[in-house]
């Protein structure tokens, strides 16, 4: 029988094993590992954990801008950020949910995920396009 998520360290466990899937993975592995060096990764676990207590238990721990980040990532990968790379995120968080967790909070951070990723994407391909209409000026 598989465990609910319950506290803080549930949380932990999850974020931590779903980024040692994302920093091997073929697609993933690369970006992130290419933006994030071996010294941050530890700080960069740990405002992700905040980032999914946040969401997931309603404490008030996370700080931050993804929006800012994913937009600066896909700047700096020269705009080819896609599709397949949030859809391969949402595959690999999702396995990992599957493997180590069950039950209304499990199910919660997929959704969650699922709606992160589309507007992160969204979120990306906007900005696009407003550099787009400021460059044509």
């Amino acid at each position: 029988m598989k465990k609910t998520i319950e506290t803080r360290e549930d949380i932990q466990v999850l974020v931590h094993s779903f980024y040692d899937k994302i920093k091997k993975d073929n697609l993933l592995g690369s970006i992130f590992n290419r933006y994030i060096s071996q010294e941050q990764w530890p700080d960069h676990l740990k405002k992700l954990t905040d980032f999914w207590e946040t969401n997931l238990l309603g404490k008030a721990n996370f700080k931050g801008s993804p929006s800012y980040k994913h937009i600066n990532v896909d700047k700096n990968m020269d705009h080819t950020m896609e599709q397949k790379h949030f859809g391969r995120w949402i595959q690999l968080w999702f396995e990992t949910i599957d493997e180590l967790f069950e039950g209304d909070l499990a199910i919660r951070a997929k959704e969650s995920a699922r709606r992160m990723a589309h507007g992160q994407f969204m979120t990306i391909w906007n900005h696009r396009n407003n550099e787009r209409v400021v460059k044509s000026k």
